[in-house]
């Protein structure tokens, strides 16, 4: 309820025509304003103000009159009110521009996040929303749903963050599934989409093998059927690059394609036969130390110079394996590499980059390899870790010789 004013307009309209009717005769017009201010008991100043802006209504002098002035007050109200709208909309532009209309649910967020700012009633007022439907909201217990979606999405969360943030829905789905959380993927796909999560991409990178001088006569093997029925069959290998502050690093990986594991690894800052020759003495040591049988083994790599070196093909012959090239310059010969290094690129070295040098991208190497082995869904292998389907894999052989072993011969 607005103040009540100290004098009552017919008392204004009363005093100012006194005092212009005063003024017009000149026995009367000294004194006129203190002279009836004082008999009428109002303020001198007060009523000579009035009288000021009665002559400049009437015209008789210079000025704003009573309706230009309201006039302007109309209208600063009404740009108050369209910059607050504007504000408001600019700050809805986030879930307003798709086109129709968003969830209850996002808009009482919205009205939570900006209601000290713009007030209740304006948000509302601009979004075409009715203020009950606000007040309901708030006063409404929270469904079923939205308590369910709450712990899901924090799920999520801790699954996202525990997976280098790399997992997109499909993975994730399938992740909270291997933990005993049933969740539709739709469920994952929309919490992932309110809550701003979504997995890594890959991108093409250029390749920088070099060819050897002298022609090679070794056979490519696979084909590019990269296909194996048991660990131990097929192993690629390949070497790819990282920038860092202090300069190139390059590592160096192997791969069973049977599982996908990475059973060998090596960084360094050359390119020279040893990168390659570690992660192969790792692989095979990896295998032969759990008692693991290499022998018969076709190891494939591309014709660069570290893969062709006399020490490097002594050391697969000396391990049982048989050597594998592709064709020059065909990444396609070695695409279940290329595919490794892809991934490598997009979900450890774009994803925490930048690197300083060779200590720092070493030791993230060999968490990045741990967690690949051990806990990173492969979609290629079923969505399990590739250490999971290799021991899989032996549980199963061991089973069935047993069963062989019970079988009476005939």
């Amino acid at each position: 309820m607005p103040a009540p004013r100290k004098y009552p307009d017919e008392l204004r309209e009363r005093a100012t025509r006194m005092v212009v009717e005063a003024r017009r005769n000149p026995a009367t017009r000294p004194g006129a304003i203190a002279r009836i201010g004082d008999q009428l008991g109002i303020n001198r100043e007060t009523l000579r103000n009035w009288v000021t802006q009665a002559e400049v209504d009437a015209g008789d002098r210079p000025g704003t009159t009573t309706d230009q002035a309201q006039r302007l007050a109309e209208l600063e109200r009404e740009v108050l009110e369209l910059r607050r709208a504007n504000a408001i909309l600019k700050s809805a532009s986030g879930f307003l521009r798709g086109g129709a209309r968003p969830p209850t649910h996002q808009i009482v967020a919205f009205i939570d996040i900006h209601r000290q700012e713009f007030g209740v009633e304006p948000i509302c007022t601009t979004l075409q929303v009715a203020p009950s439907t606000y007040y309901a909201a708030k006063a409404r217990p929270p469904s079923l749903r939205s308590r369910t979606d709450e712990a899901t999405t924090a799920k999520i969360h801790q699954v996202h963050a525990d997976n280098y943030a790399v997992y997109g829905a499909r993975k994730i789905h399938a992740e909270l599934n291997r933990q005993g959380h049933r969740v539709a993927r739709c469920t994952v796909q929309r919490l992932m989409k309110q809550a701003g999560l979504r997995g890594i991409s890959r991108t093409k990178q250029p390749r920088t093998t070099v060819g050897p001088t002298t022609p090679d006569t070794r056979p490519d093997l696979v084909e590019r059927a990269f296909t194996a029925d048991a660990p131990n069959q097929l192993w690629v290998a390949d070497i790819t690059y990282i920038r860092t502050f202090a300069g190139w690093i390059y590592a160096a990986f192997v791969i069973d394609v049977h599982s996908r594991r990475v059973v060998g690894w090596q960084v360094s800052r050359s390119l020279h036969t040893n990168l390659a020759l570690d992660a192969l003495e790792m692989a095979v040591w990896n295998r032969q130390h759990v008692g693991r049988r290499i022998d018969g083994l076709v190891h494939h790599s591309d014709r660069g110079v570290q893969y062709l070196a006399v020490r490097y093909t002594q050391r697969l012959a000396e391990a049982g394996a048989v050597a594998s090239v592709g064709s020059t310059g065909d990444s396609y010969d070695n695409a279940l590499a290329e595919a490794f290094h892809s991934l490598f690129k997009a979900e450890l070295i774009r994803n925490r980059g930048p690197w300083r040098g060779l200590d720092e991208v070493e030791i993230a190497v060999a968490e990045y390899v741990d967690w690949f082995n051990h806990r990173r869904l492969h979609g290629e292998i079923g969505l399990v870790p590739p250490a999971e389907l290799e021991d899989n894999f032996y549980q199963q052989e061991s089973v069935s010789e047993q069963d062989e072993a019970l079988v009476p011969s005939l």
